[in-house]
């Protein structure tokens, strides 16, 4: 029985030294270093902070002192603008050509045939035009793209 006993002694010991809480880190930070920034300083570092998308500033300042890869997306809003512009303006092109169907179709069946003829006159002229600027809008994309592309590389 005394063996017993000395056994949940023993036990009722090691779980009195195990309080409970966090299991303690096997390499803690322990050392500690500060370090003050200008108000110039100060910006460029949170520009840089949010644009690594890092969970805390220790760990990004630690990532740029060992030279860890840092993570940045960098967002060209200019490039995103021009982007939806074209691709709505690509949308309106499209519907300018449904409705240049539906304008032929009512100009035969509501007019006569010189009357129709000198309406797409008209509408021929303004194809040309319309033409024109869409290659204009193809010679620009394309200059966006090759100075995009530079960038990128």
């Amino acid at each position: 029985m005394k063996f017993t006993n000395g056994l949940v002694m023993n036990e009722k010991q090691n779980n009195k030294q195990h309080k409970g809480g966090r299991n303690p880190k096997k390499n803690p930070s322990i050392h500690r270093y500060v370090f003050r920034l200008t108000d110039e300083e100060n910006a460029k570092f949170l520009s840089l902070f949010e644009a690594s998308e890092a969970d805390n500033k220790a760990h990004f300042i630690t990532s740029i002192l060992f030279e860890r890869q840092i993570k940045t997306v960098k967002i060209d809003m200019a490039a995103m603008d021009y982007y939806m512009r074209l691709t709505t303006l690509y949308g309106q092109f499209r519907a300018v050509g449904v409705n240049y169907n539906q304008i032929v179709k009512i100009l035969y069946r509501n007019f006569s045939e010189k009357k129709a003829a000198a309406y797409l006159f008209k509408l021929e002229k303004q194809t040309t035009e319309l033409a024109k600027l869409c290659q204009e809008i193809i010679q620009l994309t394309e200059e966006f793209e090759v100075k995009h592309l530079i960038k990128n590389e």
